[in-house]
This record gives C-alpha cells, sequence and structure tokens, in this order.
C-alpha cells in the first residue's frame, strides 16, 4: 500500500499561511497598538453601563419575559430544520418521509406553525413586546 502525501502539500501550505496570518496579525496588534494605562480604561466595562453603587441591581420583569419568549421562538424554529430538508428532499431526487406519512407530516407542520402563531400573538396582545 503506497501511500503519496504529495497531494496534501497544497493544505498543509495553506494550514500554515492561516496560522502564520493568525499569529502575525495577533502579535503586531500587540506590539503596535498604545500602551497608554488609564483609570478610564482600567475601570470594569459593564454593557456601557458605569459600575457605580451595588451590582446587585433588580432588572424589571420585561427583559426576563423577552429573552425568554425569544429562546422559545428560537427552539420552536429549530424543529423546522428537519421538516425543510425532508421537504427540500421531497423535491429532489430521494425523500426522507415515505409517502404514506408526507400529507400527514405537512398537516402536522401547519398545526405547529398555527400554534406558534397563536403564541407570538398572545405574547403581542399581553404588551410583552412594549417596552415602556
Amino acid at each position: 500500500m503506497d501511500f503519496d502525501l504529495s497531494i496534501y502539500y497544497p493544505i498543509f501550505l495553506y494550514l500554515v499561511a492561516i496560522i502564520g496570518f493568525a499569529v502575525g496579525t495577533l502579535g503586531l496588534a500587540h506590539f503596535i497598538s498604545p500602551k497608554r494605562k488609564t483609570a478610564t480604561k482600567l475601570m470594569p466595562y459593564e454593557s456601557g453601563m458605569d459600575p457605580i453603587g451595588n451590582a446587585r441591581q433588580r432588572f424589571d420583569v420585561r427583559f426576563y419575559l423577552v429573552a425568554i419568549l425569544f429562546l422559545v421562538f428560537d427552539i420552536e424554529l429549530l424543529f423546522l430544520y428537519p421538516w425543510a430538508v425532508s421537504a427540500y428532499q421531497k423535491f429532489g431526487e430521494e425523500s426522507f418521509i415515505p409517502d404514506p406519512l408526507s400529507n400527514y407530516v405537512f398537516w402536522e407542520l401547519l398545526v405547529f406553525l398555527a400554534t406558534v402563531a397563536v403564541a407570538y400573538v398572545y405574547a403581542w396582545r399581553k404588551g410583552v413586546f412594549r417596552w415602556r
């Protein structure tokens, strides 16, 4: 069994170029950058707010509601990816969903999207998206 590494030389050369570029730019930025330490630069930075007073401030409940709704709708949209892949394959050469189940899967997806739409309208009506 004869294994020829010469076909991998361009890949190794590209890898060396990438690593060299990354190390070179980081090193150049370290040596060229100004190094004046001022009180403002040494102060901790917290989300654009000056860290004055107690760090244990209360957050508004609406912040958590928006964060939870973002996570819920983001996770629900993840369920659409497998259906999109299987639907794309349906129109292509081979289908992941058997033909007897394809109609059922389509209607099940419409029920899922209707549920997501109802949840979105409910949150909108409750005023979750209004930031006062």
